[in-house]
């Protein structure tokens, strides 16, 4: 309003201006990946010269895991041909046949190349498969710990449906657990080998929850929408010891209506960056994933697709990068089991799941309410975590991070980009760290 006797006589709207929001409201509540920042943390420590064994990425460092010499070499020889304009929506041809045959010879699954979708690496595959299915307010079932299943639901709107599981389950859903919740859901969302414990599913587990799916579709009537299981397996080929891969269409054929598999060869070929990955399920709903991605623009580039399906198409070369892979990862990961385990022999308050697959231990520093040297109570897996980098150099991820509530001391440690040295040198500082505490 105007001021009597203002100089100006200008109006006044200090009291009453409200600032216009300049996002969306969907990104003003959107919270950023706490992975992603903790890595932040640790590249800034090792810009200013300190050293870290750095666990926390779930990706490969080309200084300790290259990809295949042949995909470099088929991927180099693509763009020299020229072949650097856009693939089709769907991916190019010969890569959806390759993973159709892909899978009919390693995983014994017969696709149609039309129930393939190709997509820059795994992650829009997750994205679309949600997009596609889940409507705002429609129920999605997930186990925790688990990666991202949270924010895909923020992202679509729908409801989360967490399911805590704990160390007597390997960290993984069960029947039991899942069946409390399953009635009315749309999607059930499963990974395996999971990220982030590193831990798989038994043939016996699996199938019960294969059961548990169908059971629920077979209840349903007058057009009630079905219950889809999304099975992310982009681990698959990278499991230890007598684990072996299963999923759920090999164990029950007639759930593959309701399925849809995600994969790619971001893991199995430590090819994070070269972004292809694929989705596989019923046509229509394949389909119907490519309209939606196609206006996204998710599609892997060209010259990349190429040399996967020459790739895929090499069962000689695939067998013996499998067998380098897997050896270099379970010699980590058994490293830093067998240090931790032989800590916890000692009396100490730690704790490890044994090496099943994918690059990730799960570990346990029971350390909370106890006292730094310094002084200070660690009250939380974050306290606990900032602990350790400080006083070991040795990187973690707390499982809050992938939807874990309780702080009860169980981390993540990934080994794609750290060499037996720096785990090496690492282990003895960490059993300094946590002996210090009292």
């Amino acid at each position: 309003m105007f001021e009597p006797g203002s100089a100006t006589g200008t109006l006044d709207t200090a009291s009453t201006t409200v600032e216009a929001r300049r996002i969306s409201a969907m990104s003003e509540g959107m919270s950023g990946s706490e992975i992603l920042r903790i890595a932040a943390e640790i590249r800034a420590m090792t810009e200013a010269g300190q050293r870290v064994c750095n666990l926390t990425v779930g990706d490969f460092s080309p200084a300790e895991f290259r990809i295949p010499k042949f995909l470099e070499n088929e991927i180099a020889d693509a763009l020299r041909r020229g072949e650097t304009n856009y693939p089709p929506s769907n991916g190019v041809a010969p890569l959806r046949e390759s993973v159709r045959r892909f899978y009919e010879h390693a995983l014994g699954l017969k696709y149609e190349a039309s129930s393939v979708l190709v997509t820059s690496g795994s992650r829009p595959g997750i994205y679309g498969t949600f997009r596609t299915i889940v409507d705002p307010g429609d129920r999605v079932v997930f186990p925790v710990p688990s990666w991202n299943n949270n924010h895909y639901c923020y992202l679509t709107g729908a409801v989360p449906v967490p399911v805590a599981t704990t160390r007597d389950t390997t960290f993984l859903p069960t029947r039991e657990l899942l069946a409390p919740v399953i009635r009315g859901a749309r999607l059930l969302s499963l990974n395996s080998p999971l990220n982030p414990t590193g831990t798989a599913f038994t043939p016996e587990a699996l199938g019960e929850i294969c059961d548990l799916v169908l059971e629920e579709n077979a209840r349903r009537r007058n057009g009630e929408r079905p219950l889809y299981l999304m099975y992310d397996q982009v681990y698959w080929m990278l499991t230890f010891g007598e684990t072996r891969h299963v999923d759920p269409v090999s164990l029950r054929p007639e759930i593959a209506p309701y399925t849809i598999y995600v994969d790619g060869v971001s893991k199995a070929f430590a090819a994070t960056g070269v972004r292809v990955g694929w989705v596989v399920g019923p046509k229509d709903i394949i389909d119907s994933m490519n309209n939606f991605m196609g206006h996204v623009g998710t599609w892997a580039p060209r010259a990349e697709q190429i040399a996967t399906a020459r790739l895929l198409d090499a069962p000689d070369t695939v067998t013996a990068y499998r067998a380098e892979i897997t050896a270099g990862l379970q010699r980590r990961l058994n490293a830093l089991h067998d240090g931790i385990v032989a800590m916890r022999a000692a009396g100490l308050p730690v704790d490890a799941t044994a090496p099943m697959g994918a690059i990730y231990l799960s570990a346990r520093f029971a350390l909370n309410g106890k006292r730094t040297p310094d002084g200070q109570v660690l009250r939380t897996n974050d306290d606990i975590r900032r602990y350790l980098l400080k006083a070991a150099g040795f990187a973690v991820v707390p499982f809050q991070a992938f939807g874990v509530k309780e702080d009860t001391g169980w981390v993540r440690l990934s080994v794609g980009a750290v060499s037996m040295a720096d785990i090496e040198r690492g282990l003895p500082l960490l059993r300094q760290a946590v002996e210090s505490v009292s």
